[in-house]
């Protein structure tokens, strides 16, 4: 598909996708979420895609859902009979992020509220423009926090500090966030700086294992027992051991130069978690 309100761009392993709707603050529409999510389905399947990075054009990473209909923005009413419950952009596109086999970094240029910083939750990093001013404002618009943020924001964060800000739902400036542990540093180019951690894990890190390694550390945020890690951890082990990447990785290593990681994430992940399935939407 050709996208019209991202901008999808790969250069040397990394793709940028950008919120492209710089008249409108790169405000959040259903045809942007549509193209969020068909930008990780084609990022999942191209192995010359080791990292992805998404920011915003112009002055604003995004300023939330697009309001033009006013009141009515978020009246789902209108659904037919008997349907089940509508399911929020936002979420659907949280949930595409957060089964990214590629690690995903937020380099966010300016302001975000709204689904604006809700999306940038499920991604790994978030980096911070100097005078970015973040918001999770539902509650003064007469909504609640989406985007699955009643998940992640808390596990990123704590408890407290985000009811804080879902709560208030005041815009506060990246240094709130910095402290807060919302976002990993302040740049005063946040892109620049997002494709430096992007160079980092695409010119050293083996891409099966980054995504293997990714998929463990967000699904045990929500495990009950540390063995239940330590079994999915023992599996990935024992699949990866036995990888030619293992043997590369290794051999690098003692003859001191770079690797070169021969294994595809387009060929499958091992299954390391037999039995589990996800929580289907009713």
């Amino acid at each position: 598909m050709d996208f019209e309100e991202i901008r999808y761009e790969v250069a040397d392993r990394v793709l940028t996708i950008t919120l492209n709707r710089p008249e409108r603050l790169n405000a959040f529409t259903p045809t942007m979420c549509g193209e969020l999510i068909e930008a990780f389905e084609r990022a999942d399947a191209d192995d010359d895609v080791r990292a992805v990075i998404v920011t915003g054009e112009g002055r604003a990473f995004c300023a939330g859902a697009d309001l033009e209909r006013g009141g009515s923005t978020f009246d789902w009413r209108d659904r037919q009979e008997g349907e089940a419950p509508p399911r929020d952009g936002g979420g659907q596109v949280a949930l595409r992020i957060f089964d990214s086999k590629k690690p995903v970094i937020a380099a966010i240029n300016g302001p975000a509220v709204g689904v604006g910083i809700t999306m940038t939750l499920p991604m790994d990093v978030r980096i911070a423009a100097e005078g970015a001013r973040i918001g999770f404002v539902f509650a003064r618009r007469g909504i609640v926090p989406e985007a699955c943020s009643s998940w992640f924001l808390p596990r990123i964060v704590g408890i407290s500090r985000a009811m804080e800000w879902v709560a208030t739902g005041r815009v506060f400036s990246a240094h709130e966030a910095l402290e807060g542990g919302l976002v990993r540093s302040i740049e005063p180019d946040a892109l620049a700086a997002a494709h430096t951690l992007a160079a980092e894990i695409t010119d050293n890190a083996a891409p099966v294992s980054v995504a293997l390694a990714r998929r463990l550390l967000w699904t045990m945020l929500g495990a009950e027992h540390p063995m239940l890690a330590h079994r999915a951890d023992s599996r990935a082990m024992f699949a990866r051991g036995q990888s030619a990447d293992v043997k590369e990785g290794v051999t690098s290593f003692l003859e001191k130069r770079p690797a070169k990681f021969t294994d595809r994430v387009s060929d499958g992940l091992p299954n390391v978690f037999p039995g589990r399935r996800e929580p289907a939407f009713e």
